[in-house]
């Protein structure tokens, strides 16, 4: 019996038993749709992630931080001056693997007003106009200040779309988006333009609630429309949406804005006088609203750097580190944080996912086996005389375990086909369930290597029967009944 014929003979015993050959497939077809979902909601959870990693500057980007002094470095604390625009210029001019430096100055106890309302900003920030850029935010209206603006000192801002909702009103709110380009805010009682806005961030999911919101009837809902307004945290609790929200309510000001307005410590010394971190041409406008007696504190709050070449990324930090620790007279009193740990905790995360998963199909599919090789046990017994008649015949140990094993294999073949047809019907019914979570996403690769699972099932499933079978004695087994 050749190979075709052996297929058409299985084909024909599965067609004769229908009922019975479902029930065995039906393992099989179960392991394969959990084996596929379970990938599939795993790659919708890891694209979640890897968008908020994006979000925030990807890998590429690095946060010099400041850290206590080494003990044996004690001794030289009285002459630590923390990070400051020395590191900055240092690192642009003695760093080649390093293409862009952030400086960020932050400061509390900032409150922001307009027309009664008030908020109180935790993500006040003043920095250079490459901030857009490295931490991938989008000016959606207006502009971002440039470096005229930095260095005027001029009191200007660009906003996340959740300041916009606290102090204007959001859309949901109001009926309508209000762009407040041109408008004025008080910061800690100074008049600030609003030149800018940021575009709305949102996670996947924080979209589908939303847009599903937005699709139940007004007697629908239980409430009032949730607003990713200011100081959100409802979905701030879900995943990583939290770095969404935290973008939003982001307030960009110059960086000399910063320094001369809101940094300044009494002293006796004019060193507030000049323009900070650029030329001292334009001192006399950039110290306006500043006088001799206070001295603006000169320190960075952090301080971010973009590395050239990711795979250079250990070489880059050194030449950092070397950089900044001539500009600190030796002191390492600053650390470099990278977000490959938010990268590894990602990789572990879905590394865990897909083995409890696979651990869950995998003893679904060998259930099926297990099945499989029940029935192919139940067949040989139903035809023992057929089998003894074909070997009395002339058909040799290899033709009978051919073909019980081609049977075997045909079911899981069925099998398997049938489970990725029901893989796409779980997860859509997931997606119904649940649709304001990631949407899972099915791959090729796991289609794959589900089906190629469940073949390999059948193969070791069938093959105790086939060689069963085919040691059959052929006296013996025409004597069968």
């Amino acid at each position: 019996m050749n190979f075709f014929n052996a297929i058409a003979v299985g084909l024909k015993e599965i067609w004769a038993n229908k009922f019975r050959s479902l029930l065995t497939m039906l393992g099989i077809i179960l392991g394969v749709a959990s084996l596929v979902a379970m990938s599939a909601l795993v790659k919708g959870m890891e694209n979640g992630m890897k968008e908020a990693l994006i979000a925030i500057g990807g890998l590429e980007k690095v946060r010099v931080e400041e850290q206590d002094i080494p003990v044996w470095q004690q001794h030289l604390a009285d002459q630590a001056v923390g990070t400051t625009m020395n590191d900055v210029h240092a690192l642009l001019h003695s760093a080649p693997l390093i293409t862009m430096v952030v400086p960020e100055m932050r400061t509390r106890s900032i409150t922001m007003t307009r027309m009664g309302k008030s908020i109180s900003p935790y993500n006040f920030i003043g920095t250079w106009p490459n901030a857009v850029e490295l931490n991938q935010h989008v000016v959606a209206h207006g502009r971002m200040f440039n470096e005229i603006d930095d260095e005027m000192a001029r009191n200007v801002c660009v906003i996340g779309t959740a300041v916009r909702n606290a102090l204007f009103g959001s859309p949901e709110q109001i009926g309508r988006e209000i762009i407040p380009i041109g408008e004025f805010v008080n910061i800690n009682h100074q008049r600030f333009k609003i030149i800018g806005m940021f575009e709305h961030y949102e996670s996947e999911q924080d979209k589908k609630v939303r847009e599903l919101e937005k699709s139940k009837p007004p007697e629908a809902k239980t409430g009032p429309e949730r607003s990713k307004g200011y100081g959100s945290s409802k979905s701030s609790s879900r995943g990583s949406s939290y770095i969404f929200d935290w973008k939003n309510n982001t307030i960009y000001i110059p960086l000399n804005t910063m320094w001369l307005r809101f940094r300044a410590a009494s002293g006796t010394s004019g060193i507030g006088s000049g323009s900070f971190g650029r030329s001292s041409g334009s001192s006399s406008s950039s110290s306006s609203g500043s006088t001799a007696e206070f001295v603006p504190d000169p320190r960075l709050s952090t301080l971010s750097i973009k590395i050239a070449d990711i795979d250079k990324m250990d070489e880059a930090l050194q030449q950092a580190k070397n950089v900044m620790l001539h500009t600190h007279k030796g002191i390492e009193d600053f650390s470099f944080r990278t977000q490959e740990n938010m990268s590894e905790g990602i990789t572990s995360a879905i590394k865990n996912a897909r083995m409890s998963g696979g651990i869950i199909s995998a003893i679904s599919l060998l259930v099926g086996g297990i099945g499989i090789m029940n029935i192919m046990l139940a067949s040989i017994t139903e035809r023992v005389r057929e089998i003894g008649i074909r070997k009395a015949i002339g058909a040799t140990f290899f033709d009978v375990f051919t073909q019980i094993l081609v049977e075997s294999v045909v079911i899981a073949i069925i099998g398997g086909l049938a489970g990725l047809v029901a893989s796409n019907m779980l997860v859509q019914l997931l997606v119904a369930m649940s649709p304001t979570e990631n949407t899972p996403m099915i791959t090729g690769e796991s289609m794959m290597m589900a089906f190629a699972f469940s073949v390999g099932v059948g193969v070791v499933a069938g093959l105790f029967p086939a060689f069963k079978a085919a040691k059959l004695n052929p006296i013996q087994a025409l004597r069968y009944e």
